[in-house]
């Protein structure tokens, strides 16, 4: 495979801070590679070096005349009252109708090609970015942080697209899942270094973590061994026949050197302080309507949420999952009905864009500390904030020098400690590395108390939603399955919008000699989680079935018992069955087609 891009020696440091030194690394026309590393380790830099945006105070970035680079440019290349397709066509140079054919591909199409950008939402602006770069006919790309504040439906354009891009790329991400499905091969930036790792992200930190025990035995054997052979100097180095050979024991201990043993990423841990689980309603939203004075974004939301339950908020950007994030946060009042939260239960507000709001006379210990309930001790806070990548001296930094990510994860930090009952967090993601996002998944699952939250990072939300809030098409319901099941319905409906799908929902022949090994991965990959999705809703049918008997069975043995609870629930049961059964049927019906035809 010809090198497209070689970082050769490379150094680079901004002031004390070095981010690069002796770094090396190349990267091919086909090399499709996830960047990983700890917030700050250089993940951003790495890609401006590349893109020529930065310059290396040492070394080469050596770049193939056969190179055409494009990349996802953070800040927006258009103003927002310019038109999707003639910002298109003056920035790429390239005809109305080749501008609508590329943009067709990420469901830019009709009267979107005419509307101000300005009035797209983010994840609609991320697509016309999307456009822009492939329109420039790129062969290698460079992609930083693109999955952020992109919904769901947009995040699986970006994966199918680049699953099937015919070059090379350099994606940097926080999202394990995005990673895992679109690259299969995983760069680490850490101390300095760019490790390149011939697997996808799941194999590179088995890997790693491996490699962290090999060193840690090693590391125990010398240990050992230098204990034994100080022993052996302590005895006879006083005595002048041994002398000689205890003199040539120091020098091997001298020899004994241990590996310094990294910290793999999995190991961030995050413990908040414990809540009381308590049961009751927590929240009950009666005809509510949401939205501004001049614009009604959803009505007749009714719904009930149990205490203890953790909420995802879903649904496409521009639907109004911040809105109704706001709403129940007593930050946006409401356009009619109502909503209310148990007696005397009190929220925190993580909202994008709250870290503005902080005092920048604070420092971040001082912070903490503030925000902190009263019987959270001083180590905790310390934890926390050493959890959030402010250890030792960084927790005494003023907020005021510090930047917008490192302010986002103070003000996180400071709603964890604040032991609130009902936490509401706005892509609380954004801004952490993937090992702390994960770290914060774990310890969310574990919270006690209640948390609405909006993310579209597939990890967390499957780490933490116990329940789901769809926001879509004007009105704000309470999704009737689980996670994977929204996925999988989501991935379906864009499959049958793509203009390059067959109709048959396939890409190219349907005999396997005719798919590429991608393909033939995909496809093994969907057979899998088809099986465990029909396994998951056959155990759901005969638990509801067994549930309908019981039911069935009390009003046989007690006839004059109204028992109003068990006929409500008898009557849920009766509906969920046939949807459940119906879902059965599609999914072995997909699934039987697939296993066909990976046979033929």
């Amino acid at each position: 495979m010809s090198i497209l891009i070689q970082l050769k020696s490379v150094h680079k440091s901004y002031g004390d801070l070095v981010l690069f030194d002796e770094a090396t690394c190349a990267f091919g026309k086909g090399d499709k590679i996830g960047v990983i590393g700890r917030n700050g380790a250089g993940k951003s830099t790495l890609c401006k070096l590349i893109t020529g945006e930065e310059e290396p105070d040492a070394g080469q970035v050596t770049k193939s005349t056969a190179l055409r680079l494009s990349y996802l440019e953070q800040a927006s290349p258009f103003s927002a009252d310019e038109q999707v397709l003639p910002f298109l066509a003056r920035y790429t140079g390239k005809e109305d109708w080749e501008c609508g054919k590329v943009a067709g591909r990420f469901q830019l199409k009709n009267e979107i090609l005419e509307t101000r950008i300005g009035d797209l939402p983010g994840g609609y602006q991320t697509r016309v970015k999307l456009t822009a770069m492939l329109l420039r006919d790129p062969n290698f790309l460079i992609l930083d942080e693109p999955t952020n504040y992109l919904d769901l439906r947009t995040l699986l354009i970006l994966e199918r697209f680049l699953r099937e891009f015919s070059g090379g790329f350099l994606v940097v991400s926080h999202d394990r899942e995005f990673l895992k499905k679109t690259c299969q091969k995983t760069l680490e930036v850490e101390r300095g270094r760019c490790s390149v790792f011939s697997g996808d992200i799941e194999a590179y930190l088995a890997y790693k973590e491996e490699r962290i025990e090999q060193d840690v035995r090693y590391n125990k054997n010398v240990e050992a061994k230098r204990k034994h052979l100080q022993e052996f100097v302590n005895r006879y180095r006083v005595r002048a026949a041994t002398a000689s050979r205890a003199q040539s024991k120091l020098k091997q201990m001298e020899r004994l050197t241990q590996i310094e043993v990294e910290h793999p990423l999995s190991r961030v841990r995050i413990r908040l302080p414990r809540v009381e689980p308590k049961q009751g309603v927590v929240l009950g939203c009666t005809g509510l309507a949401i939205g501004y004075p001049d614009n009604e974004v959803a009505r007749d939301i009714q719904f009930e949420i149990e205490r203890g339950q953790h909420v995802a908020v879903l649904g496409d950007n521009g639907e109004g999952k911040t809105t109704f994030l706001r709403t129940i946060a007593g930050h946006l009042d409401r356009r009619a009905g109502e909503f209310k939260w148990g007696y005397q239960l009190k929220t925190a507000y993580y909202a994008q864009h709250v870290y503005a709001s902080l005092d920048p006379k604070l420092d971040v210990l001082s912070y903490l500390q503030q925000e902190a309930a009263p019987e959270v001790v001083q180590q905790d806070v310390l934890d926390l904030a050493g959890s959030f990548l402010f250890g030792g001296d960084d927790v005494l930094k003023p907020i005021s020098v510090l930047s917008g990510g490192e302010r986002a994860r103070v003000c996180l930090a400071g709603i964890l400690l604040s032991k609130r009952p009902i936490l509401l967090l706005d892509e609380p993601t954004n801004h952490l590395d993937f090992e702390t996002v994960e770290a914060l998944a774990h310890a969310l699952n574990e919270y006690a108390g209640t948390i609405f939250f909006v993310s579209h990072d597939r990890t967390f939300v499957n780490l933490v939603a116990t329940s789901i809030v769809e926001v879509k098409s004007g009105s704000v319901t309470l999704y009737p399955d689980n996670y994977e099941s929204y996925v999988y319905r989501t991935e379906r409906e864009v499959d049958e919008t793509d203009p390059v799908k067959s109709s048959s929902g396939r890409v190219g022949p349907s005999h396997g000699g005719g798919l590429s090994y991608e393909q033939r991965k995909g496809r093994r990959s969907r057979i899998n989680k088809l099986k465990r999705l029909v396994e998951r809703l056959e155990k759901e049918i005969a638990d509801y079935e067994r549930e309908r008997e019981a039911i069935n069975r009390h009003y046989l043995e007690n006839p004059t018992d109204p028992a109003p609870e068990k006929r409500r629930r008898l009557g849920e049961i009766n509906d969920l069955v046939p949807s459940r059964e119906e879902e059965w049927l599609q999914r072995q019906e997909e699934l039987q087609s697939l296993v066909d035809e990976s046979e033929e």
